[in-house]
């Protein structure tokens, strides 16, 4: 079995071509059309569709066809759906940087492809955050920065 997680090419879901309540019947009916429908010697010659990675669906097969497999699967793909990826990384030096009065932190943002803006406040910095998303889509970057610590008297 691959230890990779899921993705679009290889969401064992899509892979048979069926729906995330599917029953253990439909799993084995659309494993079995997948086989036959992908199997080097039933495919015809100007099939445009890539050859099947047999492994790929077998692993779909014994994944989906076992209870406690399958509630692993399943949350594993809930957890990358959930979790933060950033859609690139930034320099802070990027970041415009509006300078906060005498009690008020100082903020850096930059524009977002949406219109909307990612900002950073000095607190973010101070707590080591990197991840920043924008206020008007989903879209999160990677903020890349380094905490330069004051010596007294300089």
């Amino acid at each position: 079995m691959t230890d990779q997680a899921p993705n679009d090419s290889n969401d064992y879901y899509s892979l048979l071509g069926i729906t995330r309540s599917a029953s253990q019947d439909t799993i084995k009916a659309a494993y079995r059309r997948a086989l036959l429908r992908l199997h080097p010697d039933k495919r015809k010659l100007d099939d445009p569709t890539p050859p099947a990675n047999f492994g790929l669906l077998h692993d779909a097969f014994l994944i989906l066809s076992s209870a406690t497999l399958r509630a692993a699967y399943d949350e594993s793909i809930e957890q990358n759906r959930t979790s933060l990826r950033p859609a690139q990384v930034v320099s802070l030096e990027e970041f415009d940087c509006s300078e906060g009065s005498d009690d008020a932190m100082s903020i850096w943002s930059l524009a977002c492809r949406c219109g909307g803006k990612f900002k950073i406040t000095e607190d973010d910095l101070e707590h080591g955050r990197h991840l920043v998303g924008c206020g008007g889509c989903s879209d999160v970057v990677w903020v890349g920065y380094e905490i330069v610590k004051e010596v007294d008297g300089q």
